[in-house]
């Protein structure tokens, strides 16, 4: 379990979180949600003692404060929004970072099975910087899967923290991350996703957490969260839940899947 709480954040005199609870559990997918400034990735790098917070966060029972490096690594792996690459690695060369940031190093095989996953298969010994956006963000899932391959290790659970995973992607990879990310989640992973979409926050997560201003207006599950009240509440504008406009064309992505 992940249970963070009173989480405050101030950069220079401004205070980004004021005593947020945050909770996820083992064998779910919890989203973050909010508008632009709420405070999501500012949560998200606390969580995972990237940046300097105020407060506890206790990961699989013990505080983050209190392991090792290698432990976290071992437990946890980061997807951020952008990683950029000052030099020509390969394909291959990205994904194998996970290795080493993991307890897998010894298992090589471990790179073309992630690039598979994220479908990817073919592109090991091109270079990173000729790939597109979407391609070099599935390139760092690769990576981050990679580390914590399996979803449960030696009876623990391991997590997946991924900050605004499909930002770059079209609608079928980001059906295809969401479908991996709920996929660690069901063998027993954690996963804790900043989410921009709340079409695909609903469809996939089993918990929506709902930021606003720096505090965190509900927690639950999408059903409760993503509601009339609240939405408008936290995005300031008038929002109708699966309402379809009177005229134009819409599309409803809550019924996509992924082909077979």
């Amino acid at each position: 379990m992940l249970n963070a709480k009173n989480i405050s954040v101030h950069y220079g005199r401004q205070r980004i979180l004021f005593d947020v609870g945050f909770r996820a559990e083992a064998g779910a997918l919890t989203a973050i949600v909010g508008p632009n400034g709420s405070g999501k990735s500012t949560l998200l790098k606390a969580i995972t003692g990237e940046i300097t917070y105020d407060g506890a966060v206790n990961l699989n029972g013990r505080d983050i404060n209190g392991r090792k490096p290698w432990e976290l690594a071992a437990m946890r792996a980061v997807l951020p929004q952008a990683t950029p690459l000052a030099f020509p690695f390969t394909v291959a060369e990205v994904v194998r970072l996970g290795l080493t940031s993991g307890v897998s190093a010894a298992d090589d095989g471990l790179v073309p099975q992630a690039l598979q996953r994220v479908g990817l298969a073919s592109y090991g010994t091109r270079f990173y910087q000729e790939l597109s956006g979407g391609e070099q963000q599935r390139v760092q899932l690769a990576r981050v899967l990679a580390q914590v391959w399996e979803p449960i290790a030696h009876c623990v659970p391991r997590w997946l923290f991924l900050d605004e995973p499909v930002s770059s992607l079209d609608i079928g990879h980001q059906l295809l991350v969401m479908q991996i990310a709920r996929d660690f989640a069901d063998a027993g992973g954690g996963v804790v996703a900043v989410m921009h979409d709340l079409n695909l926050t609903a469809m996939f997560s089993d918990q929506v957490a709902l930021i606003s201003d720096g505090v965190i207006i509900a927690q639950d599950a999408p059903e409760h969260v993503l509601t009339d009240d609240h939405l408008s509440h936290a995005y300031r504008c008038h929002l109708r839940v699966n309402a379809i406009p009177p005229a134009g064309t819409y599309l409803l992505p809550h019924l996509a899947q992924l082909a077979s």
